[in-house]
């Protein structure tokens, strides 16, 4: 069973990885292309898309994927799950749309752009039809490595072929939900193979009201918390600039815990096995390693992000030739460490409360974290940082991020205490604050050596890559010598 979990996590994370390097390619060329305005415009109209998409959703996936996972070797309870979750989805998807056209028409500013608005809105409203989670929960993640491979380089050739200009945006956008278009006839086509789509008895929705009430809730304040900043941005910067430079900002951020996701669906479905089958020793070993393989990603991932800023989000956004994307190295300094508290929260709600049904208790951390995070953003881009709104709605992001990881660590303890303070832990934070001091000091000094003979943006790259290349073998071979657990597991092998 471990073995088929690890092999599991390798797949996921060659798929995430590719993905990454793809995303990589791309988003530099389009940050160029539209500039920050065109940028903002997009990431702003995707901002609003995405209330309705997490309403049209109500975590209906994740509770899905734990349903699926308990009858999964029974073929025809299986199918009427899966049947019940459709229809469950369809009808939150159909309601939540239907609201949100009603908003754009009646507020003027969100009219004016309500082409791209809906444009980006055929992305949740094909992805009703994608039954994702029923391939999560039956551990199909070749499938999805190499579905998503496929789809994503598709789209990245014809994003190359056919953005040219700001005014492109439009185009752009249909691009991007293309992704969930393809992903939809491919899943379509397979599904046949999982399911049977014959009725075999009455359905129980009955069942599931009680908890839809909580996600509801939940997944309003999910939407509040996670997209409240690129919003308020969008309000207070009419022009967009500032949304733009925080989407930069943001995009390795994202990347990360994108990865973190990636490599948490794989110990969705077995933390939910092992707890309703009361095996204590497998679910908290799983827990114990799931949070092991984020913080040894993701702490690194945050000092480097933060040695590495200028590089960074200087090829990301050719803002040393173009002059936009004002202050956008600060607001990834900002940012970065919500690779690591927004990960780690993931896990903790994912593989903790989530088998344990105890889903009110992450409603309330959220709900007033986005309360919090609204009043400081407010605060911080009005106030403290008025003429870098962008930087201020950063910070008070990050600060707020740090208040549930530690509210839920808190009202976890009994289980969260184990997995995330110990001393193999320690060992990864440790040698993390080293190679990010490191990088902050001495990459400018590798900048100043090539900039003269090869130009900022080769010296740029060649600070990245060396940099990174000297910290990753720093950073390996010190916890390898000091036998840390995820490392010292693969050297037994």
């Amino acid at each position: 069973m471990k073995t088929r979990v690890q092999t599991n996590v390798v797949v996921n994370l060659i798929r995430t990885i590719t993905m990454t390097i793809l995303s990589f390619v791309t988003f530099p060329f389009v940050c160029r292309i539209l500039g920050d305005s065109a940028l903002g415009m997009y990431s702003w109209a995707t901002a609003f898309v995405y209330y309705f998409l997490i309403l049209a959703r109500i975590s209906i996936p994740n509770i899905a994927v734990r349903e699926c996972t308990k009858v999964k070797d029974d073929p025809e309870k299986l199918s009427m799950k899966a049947q019940e979750f459709f229809i469950l989805q369809a009808i939150t998807t159909l309601l939540s749309f239907t609201l949100m056209c009603g908003i754009i028409f009646l507020v003027p500013s969100l009219k004016e752009n309500s082409t791209l608005i809906f444009i980006v809105s055929l992305n949740f409203l094909a992805g009703v039809l994608s039954f994702e989670w029923i391939f999560t929960a039956l551990e199909k993640h070749t499938y999805l490595a190499i579905r998503s491979i496929v789809i994503a380089t598709v789209i990245d050739i014809l994003i190359f072929a056919f953005i040219r200009q700001p005014e492109h945006v439009y185009l752009y956008a249909f691009l991007c939900i293309s992704t969930t278009l393809l992903t939809v006839a491919s899943n379509l086509i397979y599904l046949p193979s999982l399911l049977k789509y014959k009725k075999t008895g009455p359905y129980n929705f009955k069942q599931y009201i009680p908890l839809l009430g909580t996600l509801f809730l939940i997944s309003l304040a999910v939407a509040l918390y996670d997209k409240t900043d690129s919003f308020i941005l969008g309000f207070i910067d009419p022009s967009k600039a500032s949304v733009g430079t925080y989407s930069v900002g943001m995009k390795g951020v994202e990347i990360v815990i994108g990865l973190i996701t990636s490599l948490s669906t794989v110990f969705i479905p077995r933390a939910t096995y092992y707890y309703a089958n009361n095996d204590e020793r497998q679910y908290r070993n799983l827990n114990k390693y799931a949070m092991n393989l984020c913080l040894f990603i993701t702490v690194p991932a945050a000092a480097l992000m933060i040695g590495l800023s200028t590089p960074i989000t200087g090829l990301i956004s050719g803002n040393y030739a173009s002059g936009g994307y004002a202050d956008v190295n600060y607001v990834l300094i900002s940012l970065a460490s919500l690779t690591i508290t927004f990960s780690a929260s993931s896990i903790i709600y994912t593989q903790i409360l989530i088998p344990q049904k105890r889903e009110k208790t992450y409603l309330i951390v959220i709900f007033s974290g986005a309360a919090i995070n609204l009043g400081l953003s407010l605060l911080f881009a009005l106030v403290f940082f008025k003429d870098q709104p962008a930087m201020g709605v950063a910070i008070a992001t990050s600060i707020t991020d740090l208040g549930i990881i530690s509210a839920l660590t808190a009202l976890t303890w009994k289980d969260s205490k184990s997995i995330i303070f110990n001393i193999n832990n320690l060992k990864i934070l440790l040698f993390g604050i080293a190679i990010g001091v490191a990088s902050y000091f001495l990459s400018p000094l590798l900048r100043d050596v090539f900039i003269y003979d090869l130009g900022i943006e080769m010296a740029y790259l060649l600070e990245i890559f060396i940099s990174f290349l000297a910290c990753a073998i720093v950073y390996v071979a010190g916890l390898f010598l000091i036998k840390e657990k995820l490392l010292n597991s693969i050297r037994h092998k």
